[in-house]
């Protein structure tokens, strides 16, 4: 048995982890190991679990990981569903649509968009119970043993474990803690992206659609799914991404988009009266030749941070959690760590390469590259364009 802080021993003698992080990828890692027969300890910074966030796309594995996980019944109650997507021009006009059957059919059956405070809360349910809460806590300190680590939180106690999951995100103080500093694994690529919920209906757009302005170096997307299911997303190259991150969502995303019309002029707005929902980062990737080091793994962005560009950062915090417990259920912490990572790392390997080549789609670098985008989308609404890029989806999965 393994003692948790103050001398407590966890619950019926289980092997216990201690999670650090209680975002998706440590709620699913939290949720996952239950099942496996653990008891979990959640640290976590923030003083309460956060609640916002802005739109994931949920397909192929991590479409079968909420499955895996038992969290389908609940999801399909906040699904976002799919909407016609317009494309516009810097004034907000049209260019062209995309109707909302063709992106079903494109995406297929198994593929679902919630929003991520959605998919967090949801988690959350299903694991308060079971999994033990810090919140308001952080570790300062990480010590390993033979047969175990001893983690150092900042309000003094000292947990015990069998195994210490690192899921606090791209700036991990696990990662730094025990692998190094993050300059080392942190590949910056340029790009700035801003996420953030729309508390009210956004201006000019119906119901049910979203627009998309795509020119060189920048796109922004509004969408209108009805009162509290609306979004932004916005993405541009940036010289200097360090000075952009000093200032912020609102100036920065103001200063990149601010002459654009339709959607944007309100979401901007929306933005400036309430800033504290929005994820406003660069665009980096992690890599590493290791994710774990003894009994400590990093999981989800701390791992691999395959980036917005890639689509599929929930999707896959989610399957690698699923497959860590299950690697866990078959083999001792280190036999089942290694069998976890040579599981996941070619699936990593292969987002990473994705969003690497998806700048060109978020942020094309010349104007060329903004038609020869305009054509591909417009072509999907031919039949057999639409059936080559069902298959592409579906070989991308």
């Amino acid at each position: 048995m393994i003692k948790l802080g103050g001398g407590k021993m966890a619950e019926n003698g289980k092997r216990t982890a201690i999670v650090v992080g209680a975002g998706i990828a440590g709620l699913a890692a939290a949720l996952r190991l239950h099942r496996a027969g653990w008891h979990a300890v959640v640290v976590e910074r923030a003083p309460a679990r956060r609640s916002s966030g802005y739109m994931v796309n949920l397909i192929g594995g991590g479409f079968d990981a909420v499955e895996r996980l038992g969290l389908l019944p609940e999801l399909a109650k906040r699904d976002l569903g799919s909407f016609t997507s317009v494309l516009v021009r810097a004034d907000g006009s049209t260019k062209f649509t995309v109707p909302q059957a063709i992106v079903e059919a494109a995406q297929g059956a198994r593929a679902m968009s919630v929003f991520r405070g959605d998919l967090e809360a949801v988690l959350f349910e299903a694991v308060a119970d079971t999994a033990e809460f810090r919140f308001g806590t952080t570790v300062t300190a990480v010590a390993q043993q033979a047969n175990g680590v001893t983690a150092t939180l900042s309000d003094g106690a000292a947990l015990q474990a069998d195994l210490l999951i690192g899921a606090d995100g791209l700036h991990s103080s696990v990662r730094r803690m025990v692998f190094g500093e993050e300059s080392r694994f942190r590949v910056d690529l340029e790009h700035m992206v801003g996420a953030f919920p729309l508390h009210r209906v956004p201006n000019g757009l119906a119901e049910g659609s979203g627009t998309t302005y795509i020119g060189p170096h920048r796109t922004a997307a509004v969408i209108n799914l009805g009162p509290g299911r609306s979004s932004a997303f916005f993405a541009y190259r940036s010289a200097d991404a360090e000075a952009d991150l000093r200032r912020g969502p609102i100036a920065s995303l103001g200063d990149a988009f601010g002459g654009l019309g339709g959607g944007v002029p309100d979401a901007l707005d929306q933005l400036r009266g309430d800033p504290g929902g929005a994820y406003f980062d660069s665009v980096s990737q992690i890599r590493m030749d290791a994710w774990s080091s003894g009994r400590v793994v990093l999981l989800g962005d701390a791992a691999w941070c395959v980036t917005l560009f890639a689509g599929y950062g929930a999707g896959l915090a989610l399957s690698g959690a699923d497959e860590l417990g299950a690697a866990l259920e078959r083999h001792e912490v280190p036999a089942a760590l290694a069998d976890w990572e040579s599981r996941l790392r070619p699936e990593v390997a292969k987002r990473q390469a994705l969003a690497r080549r998806g700048i060109a789609q978020f942020a094309p670098p010349t104007r060329f590259h903004v038609w020869m985008s305009d054509m591909m989308m417009r072509s999907i609404a031919l039949p057999g364009i639409r059936q080559l890029v069902q298959r592409a989806i579906k070989n991308a999965r």
